[in-house]
């Protein structure tokens, strides 16, 4: 009984902690905090204000990765974010989350993989176990539910490919981060 109080005390305090960082300014200094909680993210990342981030410890962000405001970046089951990934404002990606036929309502979830040059729009979702294949673009408001192919973009609830997208990417985001916002 003791340790379960202990246990949720304390994630309820990295909760908070991890709540705090996305509303400090400077990307680098939340860079440099979510590294002290053994997150692994390159320090050409640009993380804007209002992000929040779960289990930061099972996090890997490529280089040149943009995370809009008001993201949120569940890894609790492992999440790994590819180089030159546009995460855009308001985008959810979840990799826990509960099994609605367990009597227990218990918890299940996979890692999520968000290969390189993905774009994912404004108030997109990706559910548990997804990987969105390099290149890819998931549009605006998508749920994603299952893996997207590289270089397609897909659309609607659930998401569904709509498009393909130019194989000849070479930009580099980390020259657009705006140092304080």
């Amino acid at each position: 009984m003791i340790t379960n109080s202990y246990n949720k005390f304390k994630g309820s305090l990295l909760y908070m902690v991890c709540s705090v960082i996305g509303w400090l300014p400077f990307h680098m200094l939340r860079i440099f905090l979510l590294r002290l909680l053994k997150a692994k993210i390159s320090w050409k990342v640009g993380l804007y204000r209002g992000f929040e981030i779960r289990s930061p410890w099972k996090l890997k962000i490529g280089g040149g990765t943009i995370v809009g405001h008001n993201a949120l970046l569940d890894a609790r089951m492992g999440l790994i974010i590819g180089n030159n990934v546009n995460i855009s404002n308001e985008v959810m990606i979840w990799t826990l989350h509960h099994d609605y036929n367990a009597t227990d309502f218990a918890q299940a979830g996979q890692a999520v993989i968000i290969e390189d040059y993905v774009w994912l729009c404004s108030r997109c979702i990706i559910l548990p176990g997804v990987t969105v294949g390099k290149g890819a673009v998931v549009a605006a408001g998508a749920v994603v539910t299952r893996n997207v192919m590289p270089y397609t973009v897909v659309g609607g609830v659930p998401a569904k490919q709509i498009a393909t997208r130019n194989q000849n990417l070479t930009y580099d985001l980390s020259n657009a981060v705006l140092p304080i916002i």
